[in-house]
C-alpha cells in the first residue's frame, strides 16, 4: 500500500480497490500505464469484509477468480465453496502479488472535469488524472423497497449489507425479503433460530444440486449472447439460487417455501394481501443495491436510477470516464469475481487508446 499524500497526478485514477478495481489495476499494469487506486476501506477486501459471517460463494474457487491468478482451493474437507474470509484473503494476496498501487483509506468527495482531465477531491487532498475509472460497486447504497406504514413499524429493519449473524434474532418472528442467493442463504441461517417467512416477488428458481455458480455462469453467458440484438428479450441473470450446503439443509427442514409480498406495515407487524394481520419482530431486506456513485454528481451524468449512460464501460456523456463492475449495464456479469475480468481488460485497452500514449509513462 502506498503512503497517502495530497495533490497527486497520474494518468489513470481508479476509485475503488475491491475486486473490480483490482482487476482493472491488473490490466492497467500490463498495459504499462501510470495509475493509482483509491480505496475508502481501512484494509483490503472491498465490500467482502461487510458480508455476513457465514457467507459463501456459490461457485468453486477456480471459477471465482480474478485475471492472472486462481483463487486457492479450500481444504479438502471443506464444502468446496469459498467462505467470505477466504475471498478477503485472496483479494489481499492478489493486491500484494501484483504490487498494485492502492492508497487507503481515502474517501472521494467529488470528481470534476479540469484542464487535461479530472480533478478528484478527497479527504486527504486533490488527485488529478487524465482518465478516471469508477469501481466502487454498490455496497454503500443498499436498496430497500418502500411500503405503506413502514416508518411506523416498531420492529427491527436491516438490509443484508448490515446483517452479520442469526443470533440476535433467536426466538423472534422474522420476515426475510428477497428471492436471490443472498435471501436464500440468510433465510437458511436465520430459520435455524427464529420463526421465518420468506417473501419473494415470484417463486424462486432453485438449480439442481449438481449445478453450481460455474455452470450457472456458463449457461447465463450463452443466453446473454443468444439474446444479443433481440430488443424484446429479457436480459440473462445470475439470480437463480444455487444449492450450497446451508440452503440444502434448509430444504431438508422444509423452510424454503416462499410467499408473495405483504401489502403494508402496521406498528407491530404487517398486513397481507388478504387482509390478515401478522405480528412481526424483524424484517431483513435482501433486496439488492444501487450504484454508489454520488461523487459523480458534479459531472451531471447520473440518471434517476443512479446509473450512468455507457457504451460498454465508457461513459458516453463525459470523455475519459469509465465504470467497471456495476452489473450488466457495465458488462455482462461484471459484478462477479469471474465476470469482471472481461470488462476490466476491455477498459484498460480503451484507456490506453484514449490516452494515445507514444511511450510508457513513468510513475
Amino acid at each position: 500500500m502506498d503512503t497517502i499524500s495530497a495533490d497527486f497526478t497520474t494518468d489513470v485514477l481508479v476509485i475503488g480497490a475491491g475486486q473490480s478495481g483490482l482487476a482493472v489495476g491488473y490490466y492497467l499494469r500490463r498495459a504499462g500505464l501510470s495509475f493509482v487506486l483509491l480505496d475508502d476501506q481501512p484494509a483490503p477486501g472491498g465490500a467482502w469484509p461487510h458480508g455476513w459471517d457465514s457467507l459463501r460463494l456459490f461457485s468453486p474457487a477456480d471459477a471465482s477468480s480474478l485475471p492472472g491468478w486462481l483463487m486457492p482451493r479450500p481444504p479438502a474437507d471443506d464444502s468446496g465453496f469459498p467462505t467470505r474470509d477466504a475471498v478477503i484473503d485472496y483479494l489481499t494476496q492478489y493486491e500484494q502479488r501484483y504490487e498494485l498501487p492502492v492508497r487507503r483509506p481515502v474517501r472521494v468527495a467529488v470528481v470534476r472535469q479540469a484542464a487535461g482531465g479530472f480533478s478528484v477531491e478527497t479527504d486527504v487532498g486533490t488527485y488529478r488524472a487524465r482518465a478516471v475509472v469508477c469501481a466502487t460497486g454498490s455496497w454503500r447504497n443498499p436498496f430497500v423497497p418502500q411500503f405503506p406504514g413502514q416508518a411506523d413499524f416498531g420492529g427491527v429493519q436491516l438490509h443484508s449489507a448490515q446483517y452479520q449473524q442469526a443470533a440476535p434474532f433467536a426466538g423472534q418472528r422474522v420476515l426475510v425479503v428477497g428471492g436471490g442467493n443472498s435471501g436464500a442463504q440468510v433465510l437458511a441461517e436465520v430459520s435455524r433460530v427464529a420463526h421465518t417467512t420468506w417473501i419473494t416477488e415470484k417463486e424462486p428458481r432453485f438449480l439442481p444440486d449438481d449445478v453450481d455458480g460455474r455452470v450457472l455462469f456458463t449457461q447465463a453467458t450463452q443466453r446473454y449472447h443468444a439474446q444479443a440484438g433481440a430488443a424484446a428479450a429479457p436480459p440473462a441473470t445470475l439470480g437463480d439460487i444455487v444449492m450450497v450446503p446451508p440452503v440444502k439443509a434448509a430444504r431438508g427442514r422444509g423452510v424454503l417455501g416462499s410467499v408473495r409480498p405483504f401489502g403494508r406495515f402496521t406498528r407491530t407487524g404487517v398486513v397481507w394481501a388478504d387482509g390478515r394481520e401478522e405480528a412481526v419482530d424483524a424484517v431483513i431486506w435482501c433486496t439488492g443495491f444501487r450504484p454508489a456513485l454520488s461523487f459523480l454528481a458534479d459531472l451531471s451524468v447520473l440518471q434517476p436510477d443512479g446509473r450512468v449512460a455507457t457504451a460498454g464501460t465508457r461513459a458516453t456523456a463525459v470523455s475519459g470516464l469509465w465504470l467497471v463492475g456495476y452489473g450488466t449495464w457495465t458488462g455482462f456479469a461484471s459484478a462477479t469475481l469471474i465476470g469482471v475480468g472481461r470488462s476490466a481488460r476491455a477498459t484498460a485497452d480503451e484507456i490506453r487508446a484514449f490516452l494515445n500514449l507514444s511511450q510508457t509513462p513513468t510513475e
